[in-house]
């Protein structure tokens, strides 16, 4: 009986995980990217406000970008997620428009990895 338990506690978790994989691999390629459904999210204006922040950090002027709205995105699954921003954002009078990739891991840890204009 010990046997069938622990052969039931190995397996189980292998057919859940499996599962979802199968689920996940529906919606989205490994490495591909995917279109995130609603760019209003919180979270989505979060990672755009970090990436803007972090951008206005290695500025040498008084100048800082400041985010306007996010105007599209995508995700990539890797050893964490990378989210690939498009961004209005001002710069003085003008407002222009930025692509920002945006890496976060499991632990939420984020790194700002491109931010450049977008001519799109």
């Amino acid at each position: 009986m010990q046997q069938v338990h622990h052969f039931l506690v190995l397996v189980l978790p292998l057919l859940f995980l499996s599962l979802i994989i199968s689920d996940a691999s529906e919606y989205s390629v490994a490495g591909g990217w995917t279109p995130i459904k609603n760019i209003n999210d919180p979270y989505v204006t979060e990672i755009a406000k970090f990436a803007v922040d972090e951008f206005n950090k290695k500025g040498n002027t008084s100048l800082k970008l400041v985010l306007v709205a996010v105007v599209s995105g995508e995700t990539q699954v890797v050893s964490g997620t990378n989210y690939r921003l498009i961004l209005k954002a001002t710069y003085g009078t003008a407002t222009k428009a930025y692509r920002a990739i945006v890496w976060e891991n499991a632990w939420l840890n984020k790194k700002l990895t491109s931010f450049e204009p977008f001519l799109g």
